[in-house]
């Protein structure tokens, strides 16, 4: 579970460097594949594929945020958020400078997926090149370190047995 207190320090980090917009995004993975969405035609940055992410609210807290986006935009309840996978920035279609959260996160089952917001969605295996910009290439990256490293894969196969 990612810490309050680290939710905080990135949170004040980001108003420190002038971010206007929070938005949060979710590694969801099942069976070595991870989730993605594809924008519509009509919205900014139509067409790209992209991770479950979405804008923070005023007021509302990353983790909290979290949840929500990647229910409205899936239908998918988060069970629980594994890793703070780090950040990017970028300008939003407004012009706002954003920056987004991305999160390893849990799901309580992986289907179905029920689109709101997007045309489609994909599971795409990780070892495949995904069709996503540059900054989300790192994103899953950092994923594939932190989780299918031979480090990551034993500490994630400890944290299984424990909750058995």
């Amino acid at each position: 579970m990612v810490d309050a207190a680290l939710l905080e320090e990135i949170t004040m980090q980001a108003e420190c460097d002038g971010v206007e917009q929070f938005v949060v995004g979710a590694v969801i993975q099942h069976g070595g594949k991870v989730l993605l969405l594809q924008r519509p035609d009509d919205d900014f940055m139509s067409g790209i594929w992209e991770l479950p992410s979405g804008k923070v609210d005023p007021g509302e807290s990353l983790d909290v945020a979290l949840g929500r986006e990647v229910s409205e935009e899936t239908k998918l309840e988060v069970a629980g958020i594994r890793k703070y996978l780090g950040h990017f920035d970028y300008r939003s279609g407004s012009g706002k400078k954003s920056r987004q959260f991305n999160f390893a996160v849990d799901v309580t089952a992986p289907e179905p997926v029920e689109l709101t917001e997007h045309d489609a969605y994909r599971w795409i295996a990780l070892s495949e090149e995904p069709p996503v910009t540059d900054a989300v290439k790192d994103v899953l990256a950092k994923y594939r370190e932190s989780f299918l490293s031979p480090a990551g894969l034993h500490a994630r196969n400890c944290q299984t047995s424990a909750r058995e």
